[in-house]
């Protein structure tokens, strides 16, 4: 039962939202447009308001579900490493050529189901960052760093260990956002410049 747990949590992790939404409504592979990524923040610049929130809803629902396995299939597994399992399938899904998201929606409802307080200080601390900086990829980066703050205050989630090397699997997600950064080309949240991601209203037919 828990290789079939693990196997079903990565399945789940690796449905490919956003590629499709954008190949069903819109006939584009949102992979070639603005960022590239297949996550919630490019859906919203590139197919509007209504695709990305039909991303974030079922992209949260995927972690949500992946870390109810163990008790679904009685599995001995711990809901937190179910749900990390589909962060992965979510990153690098196997129905989309490994190329996929960035791990913060999925991860979050990971977090709804392991710990709900964790989950509050978590994505507290992601929009604050983003409201600081206007960078998205701050805020994503430091979902990663406050979690492993917070197991340090949480009995049932102390595996610093974990949560250092999933800060590491952030960085690594994130590795053109912060070069894009440094060589002063990364967009802020509210850049007028990344309108131009948009596709054309003849094309929005979501």
């Amino acid at each position: 039962m828990t290789w079939i747990c693990l196997l079903a949590a990565y399945l789940v992790g690796s449905i490919p939202t956003a590629l499709l939404i954008g190949k069903y409504f819109f006939h584009v592979d949102i992979r070639d447009h603005g960022s590239k990524n297949p996550g919630a923040t490019n859906t919203l610049r590139v197919m509007g308001k209504r695709a990305a929130i039909v991303v974030l809803l079922v992209d949260v629902a995927k972690g949500m579900l992946a870390a109810s396995l163990p008790l679904i299939f009685d599995s001995p597994v711990e809901p937190l490493y179910a749900g990390l399992i589909a962060v992965i399938g979510h990153c690098f899904p196997i129905f989309a050529g490994f190329r996929g998201g960035k791990a913060i929606a999925t991860t979050a409802g990971v977090l709804l189901v392991v710990d709900i307080g964790m989950f509050l200080a978590v994505y507290l601390t992601f929009f604050v960052v983003i409201f600081l900086t206007k960078y998205v990829f701050m805020g994503s980066i430091s979902v990663g760093i406050a979690m492993l703050i917070f197991s340090y205050f949480s009995p049932e989630v102390h595996k610093p260990l974990i949560f250092t090397a999933f800060i590491l699997f952030l960085i690594f997600l994130h590795r053109s956002n912060l070069k894009n950064f440094f060589n002063g080309k990364e967009p802020k949240i509210n850049d007028k410049k990344v309108k131009g991601d948009r596709l054309p209203p003849k094309d929005l037919k979501m």
